[in-house]
């Protein structure tokens, strides 16, 4: 018989904060010290970022995603759920054992997500990838730390900064988008983003698949 809050494993976040994989009689958490970052009872949000994303994109052909981090891949599986064969995913994750934890006691939850021929997988910080890129995504999804307040690593301060969103940006296609998952909303960010230049809207959604739950924050930063 499984036990309640079960730490199945610790991912070293680098030059962050330690994380934990614990199972619960109903699910899984990743938890940071006594914050429950993200669970399996509560998805919604996570999936609305690719669903939301994908919509307002519309039809294109050889759309291209860069999606950081994985997480519980629950922000992947709902962009591949609903983007063509044509299409392709890049998934940056920066810890390891956040892959490791999806290929093993996370499976079930996992699938075959990580080994559909649309995904690469990068092993790296997702500020790389973008700074490195110059228009090759039709859409960056951020859910990395909770929100545009670095927690789990001061460095992703970053990524939510203007340097850092001048260079999504630049990574961006014409039209394209930068979405960012966030616990709570945060006007400071979207002046900043307004500021670099992004056409913002802001979407409120429910933690739970039943609409229940946390209300999460999700920016829509279109480049013009």
């Amino acid at each position: 018989m499984i036990e309640q809050d079960e730490v199945l494993g610790i991912a070293h976040v680098p030059d962050g904060e330690e994380m934990r994989l614990v199972r619960h009689s109903d699910g899984f958490s990743i938890l940071l010290r006594d914050t429950d970052l993200m669970s399996t009872v509560a998805s919604a949000s996570e999936e609305a970022l690719a669903t939301m994303t994908c919509a307002r994109l519309g039809e294109r052909a050889d759309l291209q995603l860069l999606i950081g981090g994985y997480g519980m891949g629950y922000t992947l599986r709902a962009a591949l759920d609903t983007l063509d064969d044509d299409a392709g995913i890049v998934v940056s994750e920066i810890a390891p054992e956040i892959i490791e934890w999806a290929r093993g006691p996370m499976q079930s939850v996992t699938g075959n997500c990580l080994d559909d021929p649309r995904v690469t997988l990068v092993e790296d910080d997702v500020a790389v990838l973008i700074d490195a890129a110059r228009g090759a995504y039709d859409g960056i999804l951020l859910d990395v730390d909770n929100g545009p307040e670095g927690l789990t690593r001061r460095l992703n301060d970053y990524l939510y900064s203007k340097t850092g969103l001048g260079a999504a940006m630049t990574a961006l296609r014409p039209g394209g988008i930068l979405s960012v998952w966030s616990a709570e909303p945060e006007p400071r960010f979207t002046t900043r983003l307004e500021e670099v230049g992004f056409s913002v809207s802001e979407e409120t959604v429910r933690a739970r698949p039943n609409g229940k739950g946390f209300r999460h924050h999700i920016w829509f930063a279109q480049k013009r």
